[in-house]
């Protein structure tokens, strides 16, 4: 089939402003289904595909190929193979390499020998299995917390978490640097949401403060390490301004389990914390965890409502047999092999220190498993990686809206896997290519300069 010409002036129209547009009113109750316009059924017409046909012609234009969605052609881990190269793969969450182990792959394979793929319903009507218990019991007793519950799916971990415990009535506080899954539960909670300034406390104590005596329940919501940014909260902070305010407070640890902490526990053994302190820990199953999925660990009276009120737990299927052994399994690793943990935070200490000392910006970085390096214009970013791509370092760039306007970055996840050398190469190669691009004036306002320039 003939590929349609791009539309230089669609582009250079739709480029200065990707903003999305209020939809158009409805049609009068008086329409007849003869007159309505067949385009308002054709999803080509809505502004979302539109936004994403602009942005792949204008990368179709400038030459610089389409970042989302690359095949990887095996296990994925501190290298990957991408059309048949094999590369530094830095777009990894399998941070203590457990995904790879032959005894993780062995636990789940028997896993499915004895129960199957799938538990083939849900929880409360199809039944229980024994290694739901057990994967919750160990988690549990990792948080020192009186139960756990998981869930199929981090993202519905917080969506349904936050959205079904809160109410109207009720207040919700958050981190502006807040993952999507948290800021989606917000809104389907109804409650009243405030977010506050990044990290900062006292503008959390402010904003508590001015309204906790408006409402009936108040949860705060943090991160125990950031995935854009690779930085942390002050726990102890958090704690007593729960505690003053009677809020309950939140922690995502989808990026602190196995990171944080001597041994790997999290935040709360990272900052010396007693964790019965924090009403609700969260956490995701796709990293340290070796599969997908997230838990919830509380009191028993917590995940007694999370049991039947949770939308994402109720009504989903229950997490299947070799996802939950290779969770356990990966955790039990964990606390055996504590050199990985190690070895992890050495790699990313070594990554961080290397890449400041290469005058790489790296943000608010604190070097445990999450570097970002930060160029500012997403278009730079994404021909950044590009560039990277053929010199064999594969590292995503991360752009507006999920990052402010103007921060856009590639994001290095570092594992334990990573060799020193393999780090230095990375650091070396990205200051080289951003280089060129800095010294060229490679950005979007350029691009769409050139590209009036030339019609």
């Amino acid at each position: 089939m003939k590929k349609s010409p791009v539309d230089r002036d669609a582009i250079l129209n739709m480029s200065r402003s990707m903003a999305k547009k209020s939809p158009a009113k409805a049609a009068s109750k008086r329409s007849v289904r003869s007159k309505v316009d067949p385009a308002k059924t054709d999803f080509k017409t809505l502004e979302l595909y539109q936004q994403i046909k602009v942005q792949r012609d204008m990368a179709e234009l400038l030459q610089t190929r389409d970042p989302y969605f690359l095949v990887h052609e095996g296990r994925a881990g501190a290298t990957t193979l991408v059309d048949g190269r094999e590369m530094i793969n830095f777009a990894s969450y399998d941070y203590l390499g457990l995904n790879g182990l032959d005894e993780v792959h062995a636990a789940a394979k028997e896993a499915i020998d004895t129960f199957g793929t799938s538990v083939s319903g849900s929880r409360p009507t199809s039944g229980e299995r024994p290694f739901h218990g057990m994967l919750e019991q160990q988690l549990s007793e990792l948080y020192e917390s009186e139960a756990a519950l998981v869930f199929v799916s981090g993202h519905a971990t917080n969506v349904s978490t936050i959205g079904d415990l809160l109410g109207a009535s009720d207040l919700v506080l958050f981190d502006a640097f807040s993952h999507n899954s948290v800021t989606t539960g917000c809104k389907l909670s109804g409650a009243t949401r405030r977010s506050f300034k990044h990290n900062d406390f006292d503008d959390l104590e402010r904003i508590i403060s001015e309204t906790r005596d408006k409402h009936d329940r108040v949860m705060i919501v943090v991160e125990g390490l950031y995935s854009m940014d690779g930085d942390t909260p002050d726990l102890a902070r958090l704690v007593d301004i729960k505690e003053r305010f009677g809020a309950w407070l939140m922690v995502d640890e989808a990026h602190s389990l196995g990171i944080l902490g001597a041994t790997g526990w999290g935040l709360f053994e990272e900052q010396n914390v007693d964790p019965k302190k924090i009403d609700i820990w969260m956490g995701t199953m796709s990293k340290t965890m070796s599969g997908c999925g997230g838990y919830i660990c509380g009191n028993q009276a917590l995940i007694d409502v999370l049991k039947f009120f949770a939308s994402g737990f109720m009504y989903s299927v229950g997490l299947s047999a070799p996802l939950c052994v290779a969770g356990s399994k990966s955790i039990e690793i964990m606390q055996r092999e504590p050199w990985r943990v190690e070895k992890l935070q050495s790699n990313g200490q070594y990554f961080l220190k290397a890449a400041k000392a290469a005058g790489l910006n790296t943000g608010l970085s604190q070097g445990f498993c999450v570097v970002p390096v930060i160029v500012g214009d997403s278009l730079r970013a994404v021909k950044l990686s590009n560039n990277l791509l053929e010199r064999g370092i594969y590292a995503f760039p991360i752009t507006y809206p999920a990052v402010p306007m103007n921060e856009a970055r590639l994001r290095f996840f570092i594992t334990a896997e990573h060799s020193e050398e393999q780090l230095q190469a990375a650091v070396d190669i990205t200051t080289e290519e951003l280089k060129k691009l800095e010294d060229a004036n490679f950005s979007l306002s350029t691009s769409i300069s050139s590209l009036h320039e030339s019609k």
